[in-house]
Parts: C-alpha cells; sequence; structure tokens
C-alpha cells in the first residue's frame, strides 16, 4: 500500500510540469502571434509597406483657412521606382477677388535624393504626351526634398488615365512616380471643386 502511495504522488507530480508546460507553450504562441498582428498593424499604417497595388486613400477635402480664402486637396502617398514612399498633394487656393492657383507639392522622406530647383516637372500620360509644369521654387525650396509645381494649366488638358511624373535631379536624372487612374481622377474633382475664377 506504500508503495502504490509512493506511485500516485510522483504520477501527480509528473503531470503538474506537463500541464504547466502545456500553458506557457499556448501563452506564448497568443503572445507570439499578437506581437506579429501588431507589428504587420504598425507597419502598414505607417506606410512603410511596398504594395504594388498603392491604396489611394486620397478624397477632396475643403478647407477654410481664412476669412474667404479656401483651399480644396487631394493628398496620397506612392512610390518611385525606387521604392522610396513620396507625399503627392495637388491643392487649389481660392482667393476672394483673385486668380485661382492650383498647385502640386511632392515630399520626399528623409533619405530621397536632393531635388534640383526651378527645374519644371515632367509628367507623361499613358499614350505618351509630354506635358510639364513650373517649379514655383525660383530659388530655394523649405527642405530639399520638396518641390512645388504649377499645374493651373496642365491639369484641364490631363486625360483620366495612370500618369508618370519625372522630378529632375542635378545631371540629367529624374526620379520617376507612377500616379494611378484614380489619384488623377481625385485631381479631376479638385480641379472642378468650388469657383474658378
Amino acid at each position: 500500500m506504500l508503495r502504490h502511495t509512493r506511485k500516485t504522488s510522483q504520477d501527480k507530480k509528473g503531470l503538474k510540469p506537463k500541464s504547466k508546460r502545456k500553458i506557457t507553450f499556448l501563452s506564448l504562441f497568443w503572445w507570439l502571434l499578437w506581437l506579429a498582428i501588431l507589428t504587420t498593424s504598425i507597419y502598414l499604417f505607417l506606410g512603410f509597406g511596398n504594395l504594388k497595388s498603392q491604396m489611394v486613400l486620397a478624397a477632396v477635402q475643403q478647407l477654410e483657412v481664412a476669412p474667404g480664402e479656401i483651399l480644396h486637396r487631394s493628398q496620397t502617398k506612392l512610390d518611385d521606382q525606387s521604392g522610396n514612399v513620396w507625399q503627392v498633394v495637388l491643392f487649389k487656393q481660392v482667393y476672394p477677388g483673385q486668380i485661382v492657383s492650383i498647385n502640386l507639392r511632392l515630399v520626399g522622406f528623409p533619405g530621397t535624393a536632393e531635388l534640383f530647383h526651378p527645374q519644371p516637372l515632367k509628367i507623361t500620360t499613358a499614350k505618351g504626351k509630354v506635358l510639364s509644369a513650373a517649379d514655383v521654387f525660383l530659388e530655394e525650396a523649405p527642405a530639399p526634398t520638396i518641390g512645388q509645381y504649377d499645374v493651373k494649366d496642365v491639369l484641364p488638358n490631363l486625360p483620366t488615365e495612370p500618369l508618370l511624373l519625372s522630378i529632375p535631379l542635378p545631371g540629367d536624372r529624374f526620379i520617376n512616380i507612377s500616379v494611378p487612374k484614380s489619384v488623377v481622377q481625385e485631381w479631376q474633382k479638385v480641379l472642378n471643386s468650388g469657383t474658378d475664377n
């Protein structure tokens, strides 16, 4: 009887570590799964994911920045040919009694190439038509990776199709950004929003 009691207590002792291992393993599994989901969510939220089919979250926004001054804009992030992310903002400023201005601002994140000013932006349509937009920064930009171009005369002539933006760099080089059709449609909405002068 004594042997039987010892064996039972040893069996119970042998089971406890195994059940603790299962709980520890399951806890570790769920913790790692949660960590993977969180990391992926943050990665995609910050826009570091290099997605081939870029989601366009742009929407035409209308803001009153000062009494009587209305700003219409479309803003999105697009990749260049090297995978660098650029913030692409098309905005129309409407001032009472003044001429409307429409500009395209391209902002490269730190580490992208320094832009060359003043040089026009080259815009190529899917059918090969090339248009150019004048550089607004005649001498110096607020930061070396920012370009801003006057597209008031160019935008009405753009077909609603994918485009290629070519940003000039020193030495006849360019940074190329593909613009999907959906973004061009947003730009057309900005062009047609509000009152044109």
